[in-house]
């Protein structure tokens, strides 16, 4: 039966250099939201229209995996999985076509995701830039896995 991986994980946690490493563990397809973004709209594209372009790439990828998912391929889902409702909405969305999931749990101290990011900004390949600010405002957006997600942890 076919797996969606999910990957959960703050900025800087290492989840897409984890991600790349499931993909050719398993032979699955690996969808990295942060690349499309990149591909589609640079690498620092403005935040007034961030929002819908993030929404629209998520829609896209979200048809892709789950036929891909239906069609019995392993899939990585690279999205970082910061709210709880969109946790429950995938992991409903698996069930609902007879899917397992996998939830993997990345952190790391936060100065050292801090650091990575900085180190990443100097070359940013298909990374979205993250500057200082950016990084303290989306603090608050993140939701920790509660106790009852079941999840593998990392690292």
């Amino acid at each position: 039966m076919a797996t969606a991986h999910l990957i959960h994980g703050f900025l800087g946690a290492g989840k897409t250099t984890f991600a790349r490493k499931l993909e050719a563990d398993l032979g699955a397809l690996r969808f990295s939201h942060d690349e499309w973004m990149v591909e589609l709209f640079g690498h620092d594209p403005p935040v007034e229209r961030f929002a819908v372009q993030a929404q629209s790439v998520r829609r896209v990828m979200q048809a892709l995996w789950l036929r891909s998912l239906g069609l019995g391929l392993d899939v990585v889902l690279d999205f970082g999985f910061w709210p709880r409702a969109e946790r429950d909405e995938v992991r409903a969305q698996v069930a609902a076509i007879g899917a397992n999931h996998r939830l993997y749990q990345l952190a790391c101290p936060e100065a050292e995701a801090w650091r990575r990011i900085e180190a990443r900004n100097t070359d940013l390949g298909d990374s979205l830039l993250i500057t200082r600010a950016t990084f303290e405002t989306l603090k608050a957006r993140f939701e920790p896995l509660a106790d009852d997600e079941e999840r593998v942890v990392i690292g």
